[in-house]
């Protein structure tokens, strides 16, 4: 049933964010998660709400847990205590994104020829994507946004960080794969393709090394998540995703 999925996923991610963080302290409605060494990373310090809580109320427990830092960012997992804070938030200055849950439900393509691979192997390729997307920030907040995946090992039972590789050995394709094989749970994160390669069937690799890792660890719930509002959405259903589900985003100066 969907419902079980969605409920075994948010479960995960829960346990994910608190396995990864440095320091958590729990408040209203979830906890916060800090991580000193990449305090320029919002997502390593940020509010999550995974249960149900008085959405008028999240403002101020977001002050208090984050008030020492130049921004916030609070996660709600679940869709419904996401539409009580919205409103509570967008009065309080916060934008509001929305996530997908995916369900990865059709067959598992057979082989997939990514590999594993270190934080070095991706940090070139890393480091000029996000500079891309965040063309203002200085080098500092790069270095973090990269260094940051490593924290990541903490997250999960098994951490794998997969790449697919040009002829000439560059990696032009990259995601990590958290399986948590007691519950069989398996997430797909963060895949991203070199500009240079768009297009080229690199990240089709990746995503079929990871589904095919997943099985073969013995997680039949495989899941990704996805912004709503934009294409790779599309991408992924046409791979066999399909939505079960949504969480949502809030941020602020």
């Amino acid at each position: 049933m969907p419902n079980a999925e969605l409920q075994r996923i948010n479960s995960f991610l829960s346990a994910f964010a608190r396995r990864q963080a440095a320091h958590v302290v729990d408040v209203p409605g979830g906890f916060a998660v800090y991580d000193d060494a990449f305090a320029l990373s919002r997502g390593n310090n940020q509010v999550i709400i995974d249960t149900a809580v008085d959405g008028e109320a999240v403002p101020a427990i977001a002050e208090e847990a984050l008030g020492h830092l130049p921004h916030r960012l609070i996660s709600v997992l679940d869709d419904e205590v996401a539409r009580a804070c919205a409103e509570p938030l967008i009065r309080a200055g916060y934008t509001h994104s929305t996530y997908l849950v995916m369900l990865h439900a059709g067959p598992v393509p057979a082989g997939g020829s990514a590999e594993e691979i270190d934080l070095d192997a991706m940090r070139v390729p890393l480091t000029r994507r996000w500079r891309g997307f965040l063309p203002d920030v200085d080098d500092e907040v790069l270095r973090q946004l990269v260094d940051r995946r490593e924290a990541r090992r903490r997250g999960a039972d098994v951490v794998h960080f997969l790449g697919a590789r040009t002829e000439e050995g560059e990696v032009a394709s990259w995601a990590d794969l958290y399986l948590d094989p007691a519950t069989g749970v398996a997430q797909i994160e963060d895949l991203i393709t070199s500009e240079a390669h768009l297009g080229r069937g690199y990240a089709d690799a990746v995503l079929t090394t990871g589904l095919r890792m997943a099985v073969d660890g013995g997680c039949g719930t495989r899941f990704l998540t996805a912004d709503a509002a934009d294409w790779p959405r599309h991408w992924y259903e046409r791979r066999g995703f399909s939505v079960i589900g949504h969480s949502h985003g809030f941020e602020r100066e």
